[in-house]
């Protein structure tokens, strides 16, 4: 009595967090369940929908670590090298669960196997197979813990305080799990319609599956490109023998719906501006040669500014203790070339009749006017700026006492995330087609065998990314430019030429309202993370991927800062003295970049350390440093 108990009680939290509406047609007597009635199928369901992200940890996660740390959204929180106890303790123990779900399925399908009581040959086949389906879902969610926080208990989620293993440990496992489990997967095992629904992703299609494997150990073998060269070119050069994931239907994606359960958008909270970063604005910036004419509705036309036009700049209302090749302007409108994507992504400010723009509040519709003043007590107003129908972002950082003499700095008319990828209509992707070119690409360029030539792969991400967005009509143009944008990187794969030191750009006095020159700066390649250019091809297949990942894959983006220092992250904005960051001076902000200038991974949680001590101190020690936002991950350093 006390097994069919328990077994009741585990089928019911199956049911209940794994999305009830599934097993609604499902017409058995809960009181006849039996260890056989708890199906493989209906927890992998249950460990993909939970991952998907309900509205708390999404919030927490996705948005307020993710998305600021892979610079999707405007600087802040983990940026300035802070974190919140609550938010990381939430995150570990959710990602936590969703491992033990994935290990649950594969515990299952091996004992059902060994007892090989089957009624059908179908249902023992798929069970084989189900079982490789979890060990590959098992790894990504791995991998997600341990680009997070580094060392995990490998044994971990059976009940126990098994021993962490180091990052590389961790790494080497999950590599050889997905080629084993894609090796073992039956492609003539075709799933029945009864099954189907309760893979989100493929609907059991192993085909894909097999694809989705090979491509993460793409993704998990590149990681490991600096600092565990051979291991990382054997292991991806093998991955590519196998099917990879090509297409947008390969594409590894969970459709949201609507409420406040794990399928609810990861982007969708209300109060959550989801302001365009700094980071991504100077990339999109005259990148790509395509104008905002061209795909803007002709109302706009007056709205455009002329090409070579920097904007108002107000020197001395704009912090310049960063990096930020653009810090001191303000744009009074719209751009005349910028990515095609960016208005795909991002509504613009004071547009309110878009269809397409989404605002936080009521108050966020108006007024738009906003004042410059000569000082913190806004005892005298320099000028006078309209916010509507401009394209403006501002990097992070402490502003000090500049923050009440811009009233622009903090305002909430930067571009603003579209509302499709806030009301839930959308699939959240995890792994895309863009994604396998970039890193074919990547590899080509290190000398690695691939089937496609780096340039390929590189144009055809492009295109893969610009088809998502509906703006393929582009394409031609696109990587044709040879402009480049305000980090000096351009499109063209064979135009590596650096940039100019300076160039010479319109602007307008903000003080005078005069026209005038200004030799515009581009940022110094050997004072960059990076250091080797601004403009090199490694640089625009990073550039492409970072671009390209908006808004889906902010943890991705991440990690190829963390790996690489590609793209171009400005520095912090250090007015006054950045506490959780003391790196960053005054003195060497605008000269030098560094990894202890970024947010390297989240801290464990306090938790971890009361409830399982001699576990914590081995993670750390693992960890080969102090448990802290700025201690790198093994295979970040660089």
């Amino acid at each position: 009595m006390k097994k069919k108990n328990i077994l009741l009680a585990f089928l019911a939290a199956i049911m209940f967090l794994g999305a009830c509406s599934d097993f609604e047609d499902i017409n058995k007597d809960p009181n006849a369940a039996n260890e056989d009635d708890i199906k493989v199928q209906y927890i992998i369901n249950k460990a993909i929908t939970d991952a998907q992200q309900d509205p708390h940890i999404a919030e927490r996660a996705f948005v307020l670590y993710w998305r600021r740390a892979g610079r999707q959204d405007r600087s802040g929180g983990i940026n300035l090298g802070t974190y919140n106890n609550d938010w990381s303790s939430d995150y570990y123990n959710y990602v936590s669960g969703w491992m033990k779900s994935a290990t649950q399925a594969v515990d299952l399908a091996e004992k059902q196997i060994q007892k090989d009581e089957f009624a059908v040959e179908y249902d023992r086949q798929m069970t084989k197979n189900l079982k490789e389906v979890a060990r590959i879902w098992r790894a990504y969610l791995m991998s997600e813990f341990a680009d997070n926080f580094g060392p995990l208990p490998l044994e971990a989620f059976k009940g126990t305080n098994p021993e962490f293993s180091s990052v590389k440990d961790v790494y080497y496992f999950m590599i050889d799990e997905l080629k084993d489990a894609a090796q073992k997967i039956d492609v003539n095992v075709k799933a029945q319609d009864i099954d189907k629904k309760f893979d989100r992703a493929y609907q059991f299609d192993f085909e894909k599956w097999i694809k989705y494997a090979n491509s993460m150990r793409m993704r998990l073998a590149m990681r490991l490109s600096e600092a565990d060269a051979a291991k990382a070119k054997s292991e991806f050069e093998d991955a590519v023998k196998g099917s990879i994931i090509l297409t947008a239907d390969e594409m590894f994606a969970v459709k949201e719906r609507d409420g406040w359960d794990p399928l609810a958008g990861v982007m969708s909270r209300p109060w959550n501006a989801l302001l365009m970063s700094n980071t991504l604005n100077n990339l999109m910036i005259n990148l790509g040669s395509v104008k905002s004419a061209d795909m803007l509705d002709a109302s706009y036309a007056s709205y455009i500014k002329p090409k070579g036009y920097m904007g108002k700049r107000f020197q001395n209302q704009f912090s310049t203790y960063t990096n930020d090749p653009s810090i001191g302007f303000f744009f009074d409108g719209l751009h005349n070339t910028i990515d095609p994507r960016a208005y795909k992504l991002y509504a613009i400010p004071g547009d309110f009749t878009s269809p397409d723009a989404q605002f936080t509040s009521e108050d966020d519709l108006g007024p738009l006017e906003r004042s410059v003043f000569a000082d913190k007590d806004q005892n005298n107003k320099i000028a006078t700026v309209n916010l509507a129908f401009t394209w403006n972002t501002m990097p992070g950082g402490s502003w000090g006492d500049m923050s009440a003499m811009n009233q622009i700095i903090g305002s909430l008319y930067n571009p603003i995330l579209v509302k499709k990828y806030r009301n839930h209509s959308q699939k959240r992707v995890f792994f895309a087609s863009w994604e396998t070119y970039f890193l074919l690409a990547e590899a080509a360029l290190r000398g690695w065998t691939t089937p496609t030539s780096a340039k390929e792969a590189y144009e055809k991400g492009i295109k893969a990314s610009l088809d998502y967005h509906g703006v393929s009509s582009f394409y031609d143009t696109y990587i044709a430019s040879t402009d480049y944008n305000r980090v000096g990187t351009s499109v063209k794969w064979d135009h590596t030429a650096e940039p100019p030191a300076t160039v010479e750009v319109d602007i307008i006095d903000g003080y005078t309202n005069q026209p005038a020159k200004f030799a515009y700066k581009f940022p110094v390649a050997s004072q960059t993370s990076y250091k080797k250019a601004l403009n090199d091809q490694m640089t625009k297949v990073i550039t492409q991927k970072f671009i390209a990942q908006n808004p889906w894959l902010p943890l991705e983006t991440w990690n190829d800062y963390r790996r690489l220092g590609l793209p171009f992250f400005e520095n912090m904005v250090v007015e006054n003295p950045l506490t959780n960051l003391p790196a960053i001076t005054k003195d060497n902000v605008k000269t030098t970049q560094q990894p202890d200038f970024f947010p390297q991974r989240l801290k464990y949680p306090a938790s971890l350390e009361n409830s399982n001590p001699e576990g914590y101190k081995q993670a750390v020690e693992l960890l080969g440093g102090t448990d802290a936002v700025l201690t790198p991950l093994w295979w970040a350093r660089h």
